[in-house]
């Protein structure tokens, strides 16, 4: 998924963390919801602003992120 469209980095909104496009919701706040239990659909419920896209693009740039940090910790080795 291209989530560059959706996930935005502003240095003045959240200290600088991805968040969702026109909303002050990091990637961060959405996967701390699923690590707490919440399921998309409860998330949604409580942040309407949210779609299953937006979610979905949280997630892929979460991945995204470890895979660059898995690579670049291997290469380092």
């Amino acid at each position: 998924m291209d989530y560059t469209s959706i996930i935005t980095i502003d240095p003045r909104r959240r200290g600088g963390r991805p968040c969702v496009r026109g909303t002050r919701i990091s990637v961060y706040d959405i996967a701390g919801w699923f690590a707490a239990g919440m399921s998309e659909g409860e998330i949604i419920e409580d942040f309407p602003q949210l779609t299953s896209e937006h979610i979905r693009a949280a997630m892929a740039y979460m991945a995204d992120r470890e895979h660059r940090v898995a690579v670049s910790m291997s290469v380092a080795a």
